[in-house]
């Protein structure tokens, strides 16, 4: 009977063949998944026995895996900040530095109540990690994707979150009232990189990835909304290409922001353009 660990080799020589990057790592996490631990857990089980049980719908996961589904479609879940978010072909597939902006964010001294619009919320994970974090603040969680909002609300239930609203909205059409604060990560890349992007990618929705011949069609719409949302005080903050940088700049500034910055990610690109409405 075939073992854990001869599972694992031999899923991760069929995912190396198909192209499929750290091949061995997929192929720990899909044999975790389908054990029903965590990945560590494994070292301690490589001479386990893997049932025909098992094995069955493993093999459908790693089929999967290499026509190029994301791991984390086929997990279905996905570790963001410290909590666990349901995850799918509905919305993004939340990147690790838009998890550096929601931990960035928290760590500033806001005052203890805030009223906070996370825009193109997709599956939530911004505005519901700063909800959960930040029980006394109201999050306002918009996006013009009826499905992405539906998973929103089910991750909301999820952590169990009671501070937000979630409203369907093409940027602020649907919005009322101004916002202390408001945080966006809005499709930025340019629709002619479609071509080169990887299998997992594509499988995003189109709607929450480009945005024009330069990636910058809703973004130069929504700043001066979003000026005109704002209190007086209030900040902003997005995500953004790794080359748009010196662009949004010049976005805000002639939108009437004052205090314009961007802030590096880990990797040391500019990233996170943040202002505040004097």
């Amino acid at each position: 009977m075939t073992t854990v660990l001869e599972t694992i080799d031999g899923g991760t020589r069929y995912l190396e063949k198909r192209g499929i990057e750290d091949a061995r790592r997929n192929m720990q996490m899909l044999v975790a998944h389908q054990l029903g631990c965590t990945r560590m857990d494994l070292y301690l089980q490589f001479d386990r026995p893997m049932e025909e049980v098992m094995l069955a719908p493993l093999r459908e996961l790693l089929k999967k895996r290499g026509e190029g589904i994301p791991l984390q479609h086929l997990l279905g879940t996905v570790w963001f900040h410290k909590y666990e978010f349901k995850t799918d072909a509905r919305a993004l597939i939340p990147r690790p530095e838009t998890e550096e902006l929601t931990e960035w964010i928290l760590s500033w001294p806001l005052p203890e109540t805030q009223r906070v619009l996370d825009m193109g919320c997709g599956s939530g994970v911004i505005g519901l990690s700063l909800a959960k974090s930040r029980p006394a603040w109201d999050l306002v969680l918009a996006d013009v994707s009826e499905e992405a909002l539906s998973l929103a609300r089910e991750n909301a239930t999820r952590l169990a979150v009671e501070n937000v609203e979630l409203v369907h909205s093409d940027l602020f059409c649907s919005l009322t009232e101004g916002f202390d604060g408001i945080v966006a990560n809005l499709p930025y890349v340019a629709d002619g990189e479609r071509a080169t992007m990887s299998r997992e990618v594509l499988h995003d929705p189109a709607l929450a990835l480009f945005s024009g011949a330069d990636g910058l069609d809703l973004i130069r719409r929504f700043i001066p909304e979003a000026f005109q949302r704002l209190k007086p005080g209030g900040w902003i903050v997005l995500e953004i290409g790794h080359d748009q940088a010196s662009q949004v700049m010049e976005i805000l500034q002639t939108s009437g922001y004052a205090e314009i910055d961007v802030k590096k990610d880990m990797s040391g690109v500019s990233r996170f353009p943040v202002a505040c409405k004097p």
